[in-house]
C-alpha cells in the first residue's frame, strides 16, 4: 500500500447483543497476515469490548492497535473521539491495511459516515463499506433484541409508545445505512424462525442489500473486509429517522461498571445473571470473572436472560484476578439491587 491510497475502514454496527465483538474478534483471528486495527466505541465509561478483541492475541492485530473510545456515543462525539484515534492508527508503522470500528449498540452510524468528507479525514480513510449485525434469534420472536419484554408491555399499556419508540428507530436507522446484513445466531433458529427473521430484516431495508446468515458471528472476513462501496459517497441516499435532528440522545438507557468477586461455579453467576435479566430491564452483560482453582479468565456474554461463558485467555502473571461485568438496560433500572446481586 503506497503512502497515498486511502486506508478502508468497515463500520460495524448493530443493536445491543446482536454480536458485533463476537464478530470483530472472529476477524481478527483470521486476518491472514492483513494489518488490521479497531477502533471500539463503548457505551458509558466502561472498557469491555476492547478487552474481548485485546485477548485474541493475534499478530496481525496488535494490542496498540486497538484503540477505544469510552466517553460517549460515537456518532454524537466525532469530532472530539474519532479524527483523533484516527490520527493515532495512521501513525503507525508498518501502514495498517484496514480498520475496523465497532460503534455502540446505541450508535447510528450515518453522522460517522459523514464524517468520512471532512478535510481532515476524507484524502486518508474511505468507507470499504457499513455492516449492520443483528440479532436473527430476537428477530424471530418479533423484537430487535432479545429482552425486550418490559417495552412491549409498556406499548401495550400507552399506545402512543407505538409511535415514539427509540429503540425501534435505532435499529431501522442501522439497517438503512447497511452495505451488507448480517443475521448472527442462525444456530438458535429453525427454518420458520429464520423467515421470519429474514423478513424482519427486509421489510426494514430501504433498498437492496445483501444478507448473509451465521452462528457465532463467523464471516469470512474476505466477504466482510473489501466491499469497496465508498458509502461516504452515497450516504445521502441513506434516509433514517434522524436527518432532520442536529442531536439526539439516548436517555432509554443506562449502563454501569460492577466489580465481580471471585467465583466458585461458573454456572452459578450464569444463572444469576439470567435471573436479574428476567427480574430487571437489562438488554446486555459482559465482562469477565476469575473462577477459583482457575489460571483462565472466564468471558461472560448476555442478552437478556441468555448467558454464554467460556475462558477466553490465561490470567497474566501481574494481572489482578478482579473480575468486572458491564450492565446495560433501559433507563429505570436498579443500579442497587443489580450490583448487590452480582457483586456478591
Amino acid at each position: 500500500m503506497t503512502s497515498l491510497a486511502r486506508v478502508p475502514c468497515t463500520i460495524v454496527t448493530g443493536f445491543l447483543g446482536s454480536g458485533k465483538t463476537t464478530l470483530i474478534r472472529h476477524v481478527l483471528a483470521n486476518a491472514n497476515g492483513r494489518r488490521l486495527a479497531v477502533i471500539v466505541n463503548e457505551f458509558g465509561d466502561v472498557g469491555i469490548d476492547g478487552e474481548i478483541l485485546k485477548g485474541c492475541g493475534d499478530a496481525s492485530c496488535p494490542e496498540e492497535n486497538i484503540v477505544e473510545l469510552a466517553n460517549g456515543c460515537l456518532c454524537c462525539t466525532v469530532a472530539d473521539e474519532f479524527v483523533p484515534a484516527l490520527d493515532q492508527i495512521l501513525s503507525r508503522h508498518p501502514q495498517v491495511d484496514h480498520i475496523v470500528i465497532e460503534t455502540s449498540g446505541l450508535a447510528l452510524p450515518k453522522p460517522l459516515v459523514q464524517a468520512f468528507h471532512w478535510p481532515a479525514i476524507k484524502s486518508r480513510v474511505t468507507v470499504d463499506g457499513v455492516v449492520a449485525v443483528v440479532d436473527g434469534a430476537a428477530l424471530a420472536d418479533g423484537q430487535v433484541s432479545a429482552d425486550l419484554e418490559a417495552l412491549s408491555a409498556q406499548r401495550a399499556a400507552d399506545d402512543a409508545l407505538d409511535h415514539d419508540d427509540p429503540i425501534e428507530e435505532v435499529f431501522e436507522d442501522q439497517i438503512a445505512c447497511a452495505d451488507l446484513v448480517v443475521l448472527n445466531k442462525r444456530d438458535l433458529l429453525d427454518e420458520d424462525g429464520l423467515e421470519r427473521a429474514m423478513k424482519a430484516v427486509t421489510g426494514a431495508l430501504p433498498r437492496a442489500v445483501s444478507i448473509v446468515t451465521v452462528a457465532d458471528g463467523k464471516v469470512d472476513p474476505v466477504a466482510l473486509l473489501g466491499l469497496g462501496v465508498g458509502t461516504e459517497n452515497d450516504i445521502h441516499n441513506r434516509m433514517t429517522h434522524h436527518d432532520a435532528e442536529e442531536d439526539h440522545d439516548h436517555d432509554d438507557f443506562d449502563s454501569f461498571l460492577v466489580p465481580i468477586s471471585e467465583v466458585h461455579d461458573p454456572a452459578a453467576i450464569a444463572e444469576r445473571i439470567a435471573e436479574l435479566a428476567e427480574a430487571h430491564n437489562i438488554l446486555r452483560v459482559k465482562g469477565f470473572a476469575a473462577v477459583t482453582g482457575k489460571p483462565m479468565r472466564l468471558l461472560i456474554q448476555a442478552v437478556g436472560p441468555r448467558v454464554s461463558h467460556y475462558y477466553d485467555r490465561p490470567w497474566g502473571t501481574s494481572e489482578d484476578r478482579q473480575g468486572s461485568v458491564v450492565v446495560i438496560g433501559l433507563k429505570g433500572l436498579d443500579r442497587d439491587a443489580v450490583t448487590k446481586s452480582l457483586a456478591g
